[in-house]
């Protein structure tokens, strides 16, 4: 009942959202949103319910950022609104998928192999004929539209790693790993490589307990960061410019300064939804959204959203706790850590308290790899909770028996 409640709650608050942008505009496309947005997000709610045990709390919430992120570029670039709702209604079809291949991962024991076979295919693909976005050789173009491999080898790395992690197969997970985290150093798409390496770790802490193999990791982790810092001129300029951005303001500092004054500007209850200065930060649909939602929303309603995130992976740790088998335990948590590492990496970097690195904002970020990827982590996570209900069904029928 308090999931469905709540849905009802996210479903008002865009409703009226959605018609505050139609104000003193002659198109009736915010209208049209008003209705399509929270209407779909009730629809599915009950829809899904009836489908699989899903966690109504965890699809409420992880809801309401990807419509969050629909609203406010709605607000500030229609044509983006559009496209990111067209891959939000993608990842929800990519949510339902992964709920299945959870269900049914134990019983196709073909597909770990298969899904590493795939990964490093995917991930060698920009080496060959990929395209270099800041600094980073990480994004491919395929039928005019483009994409990140290393998105949806996020899944892959999830479940080949928790397969072979919960038989106590270490080779195999760790091959995997150590090939993925080359593939992308060779990318120089170290963001990525961050979360990778520290998902796998935890993992592997989760799975074995074995806390001096994992602070040997840890180290490891560290020393490569050093690496990565001596070998990559744009890492280096990255750091260079979180430490003082005012030192070259008109160039590499721009961004993180006019995010710094978009913060400042908000106050705590923002300038308005549609106003304040949003375009003048550099990236601002991707990189920088939390920053826009800060300015026109207000400090008060960021502090919630980062309130949402750590609620998402509260559920997550629950729902992975509550599973029988460590299989379905560490899909659920390796899916809640690359969510909240994820979080952690971009929003420390939009408010400087780390440098800033090239990963999107889980479900609000523009981009499609983005939103699909972050659906369908859901959807893992989801695939365990459905899993769990029965199992506790099972239960209640034995004990009635």
């Amino acid at each position: 009942m308090p999931g469905r409640r709540l849905t009802s709650l996210v479903a008002l608050f865009f409703f009226t959202a959605f018609l505050l942008l139609a104000i003193g505009r002659e198109s009736l496309e915010p209208v049209v949103l008003a209705l399509a947005v929270p209407g779909g997000i009730w629809l599915l709610s009950h829809v899904l319910g009836q489908m699989f045990h899903i966690d109504r709390l965890l699809f409420s919430l992880t809801n309401f950022l990807c419509a969050l992120g629909v609203l406010v570029l709605y607000a500030t670039n229609p044509p983006l609104a559009y496209h990111q709702l067209t891959y939000y209604a993608v990842g929800l079809v990519g949510m339902i998928v992964c709920i299945y291949i959870v269900r049914l991962f134990r019983t196709m024991r073909f597909l770990a192999p298969l899904l590493i076979l795939l990964s490093f295919a995917f991930l060698a693909w920009p080496l060959v004929q990929g395209t270099e976005k800041n600094g980073a050789k990480n994004w491919i173009y395929l039928m005019g539209m483009s994409a990140q491999p290393s998105e949806f080898v996020k899944l892959s790395l999830i479940l080949a790693v928790a397969w072979y992690m919960s038989r106590q197969r270490m080779l195999p997970w760790l091959v995997f790993a150590v090939g993925c985290l080359g593939l992308l150093m060779l990318q120089k798409d170290l963001g990525t490589a961050l979360l990778y390496y520290a998902v796998t770790l935890l993992l592997f802490l989760a799975s074995s307990q074995n806390v001096p193999l994992t602070l040997l990791g840890l180290g490891g982790g560290c020393g490569a960061a050093v690496l990565g810092y001596r070998m990559f001129a744009h890492v280096k300029r990255r750091v260079a410019i979180w430490r003082n951005p005012w030192v070259d303001y008109d160039n590499a500092g721009y961004q993180i300064v006019q995010g710094l004054m978009a913060f400042a500007s908000a106050g705590l209850f923002g300038v308005g939804l549609g106003l304040g200065s949003p375009t003048t930060i550099p990236v601002y649909e991707t990189d920088y959204i939390f920053a826009v939602i800060c300015e026109q929303f207000g400090l008060i309603f960021g502090i919630c959203v980062l309130l949402i995130y750590v609620a998402i992976i509260w559920r997550g740790t629950t729902i992975a706790m509550a599973a029988r088998h460590s299989f379905q335990g560490l899909v659920a948590m390796g899916a809640t850590l690359m969510i909240g590492l994820q979080t952690f990496v971009i929003i420390g970097g939009v408010i400087k308290l780390i440098p800033l690195t090239g990963v999107t904002m889980p479900f609000v970020s523009s981009g499609g790899s983005s939103l699909v990827s972050s659906m369908c982590l859901t959807g893992l996570i989801q695939g365990v909770a459905s899993i769990n209900e029965d199992d506790l069904e099972e239960d209640i029928r034995m004990t009635e028996v």
